[in-house]
């Protein structure tokens, strides 16, 4: 729909795979935003819209539990990277091991907090395409947590920052490698700092 390229092999979601999903979850960003949550947060009878103590309070919790969230997904993320980073001579005959060990490495084993994902039904990686690149979720979040704070810091959701987003970043596709669109957006590369603090794992003072 935004594609700008000159092949159409390079054009939609035909990007990097650690990339593909930035320009969803770059939309999703912005469901409570003041300027679009009155857009469609609304009584389908009366049209009466969301109250904003109930818009308070969706913000409020955004951030529950998130320190359980990243860790078990950052923890699903290794265990996909150990295991395809296997040589092809590498036999595990004991998977639970396998995985205790590889998330032990990176300090991320806590008893009191059994691992989500476990291989014999993360199938996410085996046969969903993300083989290698589960970790492709939160990186591309980092991106997208770092163009809201570009939003912010430029005025919001106005036409000219969204033709900036669209020129510089969604409509490229495939045919810029993604750490140079994000950087013609940007002005530098991508920091982790916004994705820190929208999931409260830092203060925002």
């Amino acid at each position: 729909l935004l594609s700008n390229v000159k092949y159409p092999r390079f054009s939609g979601t035909a990007v990097q795979r650690d990339f593909v999903e930035f320009p969803s979850q770059v939309n999703e960003m912005w469901i409570l935003d003041p300027q679009i949550v009155d857009n469609y947060a609304r009584h389908h009878e009366s049209g009466e819209r969301l109250p904003q103590s109930w818009i308070d309070k969706l913000e409020e919790s955004s951030t529950f539990n998130e320190g359980h969230a990243t860790t078990s997904y950052m923890a699903a993320a290794i265990l996909d990277l150990a295991w395809h980073s296997l040589s092809s001579d590498e036999v595990i005959s004991d998977v639970e091991k396998f995985e205790a060990e590889a998330i032990e490495s990176y300090g991320l084993a806590y008893d009191c907090v059994p691992t989500r994902y476990r291989s014999s039904y993360f199938s996410h990686i085996f046969a969903g395409g993300y083989s290698a690149g589960y970790y492709g979720y939160i990186w591309a979040e980092v991106f997208d947590a770092d163009t809201g704070e570009w939003f912010k810091e430029n005025g919001g959701l106005t036409r000219k920052n969204g033709d900036h987003l669209r020129g510089k970043l969604m409509s490229q596709g495939g045919s810029i490698d993604s750490l140079e669109m994000f950087r013609n957006f940007r002005g530098r590369d991508a920091v982790i700092e916004p994705l820190l603090k929208r999931r409260g794992l830092v203060s925002n003072a």
